[in-house]
């Protein structure tokens, strides 16, 4: 891994996002990538959290563009590892997450996992 290519896809990533084009988030992904999010036992009422495959993931991340049409992500910093990449951004109503990246040798990504800030109610 190097800086390089963790800010290109990093760059790349948030505008797929951004833009809400489905087939370009999915492009940085290889066809049996697997992702775990909490958000995934939420909207696709999987207990485990974790999805397999491309169609799979891409059917919760249509379903999640929908239910949030202004969805926006903000990079606040990339972190790089050894074939991987942590993105650190403000999501869906301010609130911070990260994901953490494993690539393949193709660069393509085989497992993500998703993490989000705790929301608190106020006191």
């Amino acid at each position: 891994m190097n800086n390089t290519f963790a800010e290109h896809f990093a760059s790349d990533w948030i505008d797929s996002w951004n833009s809400h084009d489905l087939p370009r988030i999915l492009s940085h992904y290889a066809d049996d990538f697997v992702m775990t999010s909490p958000k995934i036992i939420q909207l696709a009422d999987e207990p485990s959290g974790t999805l397999h495959g491309k169609a799979a993931i891409g059917a919760y991340w249509a379903k999640a563009l929908q239910l949030i049409p202004d969805l926006h992500f903000e990079l606040i910093t990339t972190l790089v590892g050894v074939n991987s990449v942590t993105l650190c951004y403000r999501g869906a109503q301010g609130r911070m997450a990260a994901e953490v990246f494993h690539f393949n040798q193709e660069q393509k990504v085989i497992q993500a996992f998703a993490h989000y800030s705790i929301l608190t109610e106020p006191s």
